[in-house]
C-alpha cells in the first residue's frame, strides 16, 4: 500500500468564507500515483471545516447565513470567549459542518458524484491556514 501526503497552505481573506480546494486535492492524486484508495483533507485548524458539496454561490451563502442564525458571532454570548478569545461561534461552526472529508480515489479520480467538490469552510478567518491531504491505497 502506498501513503502519499502533501500540505495546502492559504490565507483567507474573510473571516467566514468556503474555499474550493477539489482542484489542488486532484493534482494531489494524481502526484502520489494511487489508482484504488481513499483520500483524507482535513483542516489543520479547530476553527475550520472540509466538506463536500456543491459549488454554488447562492448555496454557499445560505450555508453562511443558516450558521449564523444558529450561532451568531457574539463575543458576550459564550464562555469560552472568557478566555480572552472572540471566536467560540466558530468552534461551534466547525461542529456543525465536520472535520474532515475522506473520499474514495478509482482509477486515479475522485469517486464523486455529478456536482460534488471538496470545501475548506473557514470560520474565524484572515490569516494563514493548512490543510492536510492524505492519500492511502494502491
Amino acid at each position: 500500500m502506498k501513503s502519499y501526503r502533501e500540505y495546502l497552505s492559504f490565507n483567507t481573506r474573510k473571516r467566514q468564507e468556503f474555499i474550493n480546494i477539489t482542484p489542488q486535492v486532484e493534482e494531489i492524486i494524481r502526484k502520489s500515483g494511487v489508482k484504488e484508495g481513499l483520500v483524507l483533507v482535513n483542516p489543520m485548524h479547530i476553527t475550520a471545516s472540509c466538506f463536500i458539496n456543491d459549488n454554488e454561490s447562492g448555496l454557499h451563502q445560505d450555508f453562511l447565513d443558516f450558521l449564523e442564525k444558529m450561532v451568531p458571532y457574539d463575543v458576550e454570548k459564550y464562555r469560552h470567549n472568557r478566555t480572552g478569545e472572540d471566536n467560540a461561534d466558530s468552534h461551534i461552526k466547525r461542529q456543525l459542518f465536520g472535520r474532515e472529508v475522506v473520499a474514495a480515489i478509482t482509477e486515479g479520480k475522485l469517486d464523486f458524484g455529478t456536482w460534488e467538490q471538496i470545501f475548506y469552510g473557514e470560520f474565524d478567518g484572515m490569516r494563514k491556514k493548512r490543510v492536510l491531504v492524505k492519500v492511502i491505497g494502491e
